[in-house]
């Protein structure tokens, strides 16, 4: 089973709610999907055992061979390939590894090298297994990374993955083919209005998805109208708590501070794990 946390929005506490539904249940794994700026494991504090780097296939042109017909750079819908005078340009950061160019060259001109655009790493905190991306500073593709440590998971074991803020891509790529998306907001009208983004990403990959209001208490009701009217299930509120506050400022996962945290936690997966299997809605 795969359950997905998403917002859509950053600062909704999504990566707190992922982190602390992985510590519930014990066992589980976590897929930390948001690359461009992972988090999760400054609450778990894992022991990483293993590294690899995230490489895509990137164009290099034979000069010599080249006949300059400009067939590489009709293919390439990215522009990361360029007819420029007598030589072929190759832009590293735009290629999308996608290999048009390699089969556009009629003069067999191009062959394809990788090139480093991040690591994955995975290790264990106590018996959650854990595994993260991190997107090499200044590249502008995360789904490659997201893939990779989507590449890691454990068939075997309840998976849980954190999504990247927001609607973009990376979001896409984390999210498809899990088996539900718990989607975190908070009562505000930014909330609510990237919420409704969300769940319009949700409906076209067809991945079922609930809420879970943060930092719940007043102002939810026009949330809770929302989830009403698009017969979305409400799974659980965390209320506006101090403690949790004061435990995250410090770096301690708050359901360690605030025990009822814990219980509702346990509650909201437990609702999440019922959707995905088509028992609550």
């Amino acid at each position: 089973m795969v359950i997905a946390v998403a917002s859509g929005k950053g600062g909704t506490g999504k990566t707190t709610i992922a982190v602390g539904l992985a510590i519930v249940t014990g066992r589980a794994q976590l897929l930390d999907c948001d690359v461009e700026e992972p988090n999760a494991h400054l609450f778990l504090q894992p022991k990483i055992t293993y590294t690899e780097a995230v490489t895509i296939p990137v164009p290099e042109v034979d000069q010599e061979r080249c006949n300059l017909c400009g067939r590489c750079a009709e293919a390439c819908q990215f522009h990361a390939i360029a007819v420029m005078g007598r030589q072929v340009l190759v832009l590293p950061e735009l290629c999308h590894g996608c290999g048009a160019c390699v089969l556009a060259c009629p003069e067999e001109a191009i062959r394809e090298l990788p090139r480093e655009v991040g690591v994955v790493e995975s290790g264990k905190a106590g018996k959650i297994a854990f595994v993260q991306g991190c997107l090499n500073v200044g590249e502008p593709m995360a789904t490659p990374v997201i893939r990779a440590v989507k590449a890691h998971r454990d068939d075997k074991r309840l998976t849980i993955i954190d999504a990247a803020p927001g609607t973009a891509c990376p979001v896409v790529e984390a999210v498809k083919a899990s088996d539900f998306c718990l989607l975190v907001t908070e009562p505000t009208p930014f909330g609510l209005s990237d919420l409704r983004l969300a769940v319009e990403v949700m409906e076209k990959l067809a991945v079922p998805c609930g809420v879970v209001i943060n930092r719940s208490g007043e102002g939810d009701e026009a949330t809770e109208d929302f989830c009403a009217t698009k017969q979305l299930p409400l799974l659980g509120r965390i209320p506006f708590d101090r403690a949790i506050a004061e435990a995250y400022a410090h770096g301690r996962h708050p359901v360690y501070a605030v025990p009822e945290l814990g219980r509702q936690l346990e509650q909201i997966l437990d609702r999440a794990l019922a959707c995905a299997r088509g028992d609550l809605s």
